[in-house]
């Protein structure tokens, strides 16, 4: 029924992907905008190379499944993982439900896929949400192990204020309000989904100040936004997401960002990825009100979830985020793995 081959110059912004993408079950992070930016814009700054595996259909060439993985070395050990590159939160083969369970009941299908992966030491895969498509039975791999780790989404309700009556804390709510009149004290208080190229940059240029400072290591690159590669892909993928795919907001002080954060925006919600905040405003909770600002925007455009992704982050509570186990997957292919 299927024909699997490795296509590892496959174009992610080709019509028949676009296609395939917008039937599947798989996850914002694995857009085409996404998945076209990691392989051009990361895959050399991981040392890894790619490893598309393709199924198409026999009797059409029809695209069915499109699984984005990459070839790493660690030190001697040779490892296969997903196209992630610790900027995916979620990972899928890019797939429909049906055609996914009739590619794992087609047993040449399946055992293309695997003689296609070889040689490897290690196959590991995580980052695997609660009803992802069943990779491992496509991998032969018997079960998934939980990371230890959750993800978070707070449900949208109607209107803000049933949302933030319904799902925080009244207590918390006043002292949102007081923080934010205190803010509006210091001057011109604005918040806005950025389109504006030249806005955009000076967003950015502050996001990754603010990152920088908080999330530094004693290499002072503690925070991949400090690393030009990983700047320039989160930066296009702001810039591409005008097309409806991603959102850039900020809040800003007399003209001045304090508080930046991307988003993703797919199948009717907002993934929020990637924060910054002026530490100086650390006292007026001033992240807390930036994402209560993108709750209200959300709500606004009748969206029904937003998501904090991965990290078990206490913050994301208090918004009336709801936890999902992560899942991995991994096998050996040699001794050494």
């Amino acid at each position: 029924m299927f024909e699997v081959t490795v296509e590892n110059s496959f174009d992610f912004r080709s019509p028949e992907y676009r296609e395939l993408f917008g039937k599947s079950a798989a996850t914002a992070f694995q857009h085409p905008n996404w998945l076209s930016s990691l392989y051009s814009k990361l895959l050399t700054a991981n040392s890894a190379t790619p490893l598309i595996v393709v199924a198409r259909r026999r009797s059409d060439s029809r695209l069915a499944m499109v699984l984005p993985l990459v070839r790493r070395r660690y030190a001697a050990l040779r490892a296969i993982e997903f196209a992630d590159l610790r900027v995916s939160d979620y990972v899928s083969p890019v797939a429909d439900a049906a055609t996914f369970d009739a590619i794992i009941a087609d047993a040449g299908a399946i055992s293309t896929v695997r003689r296609l992966l070889k040689p490897y030491d290690l196959l590991r895969i995580g980052k695997l949400a609660d009803r992802s498509l069943p990779l491992e039975k496509l991998l032969g791999i018997r079960n998934r192990e939980n990371m230890g780790m959750s993800a978070y989404a707070t449900p949208l309700d109607p209107s803000f204020d049933v949302w933030r009556q319904k799902r925080m804390k009244q207590s918390y709510c006043k002292e949102l309000d007081k923080k934010s009149r205190q803010l509006h004290r210091r001057g011109e208080v604005r918040f806005e989904c950025v389109t504006e190229p030249g806005a955009m940059a000076k967003a950015f240029e502050a996001m990754r100040t603010y990152r920088g400072e908080r999330f530094k290591d004693r290499d002072g690159i503690g925070d991949l936004l400090q690393q030009p590669a990983y700047y320039d892909f989160y930066t296009g993928i702001a810039q591409m997401g005008l097309d409806g795919s991603a959102r850039t907001y900020a809040m800003w002080l007399d003209g001045r960002p304090i508080a930046v954060a991307l988003g993703l925006a797919h199948r009717n919600a907002l993934l929020v990825i990637l924060g910054g905040f002026d530490f100086d405003f650390k006292n007026m909770s001033i992240g807390s009100l930036m994402f209560e600002q993108i709750a209200r925007d959300c709500i606004e455009r009748g969206e029904a979830f937003l998501d904090f992704t991965i990290g078990d982050e206490p913050y994301k509570l208090t918004f009336g985020s709801e936890p999902s186990a992560m899942w991995q997957i991994s096998r050996s292919g040699s001794p050494l793995g």
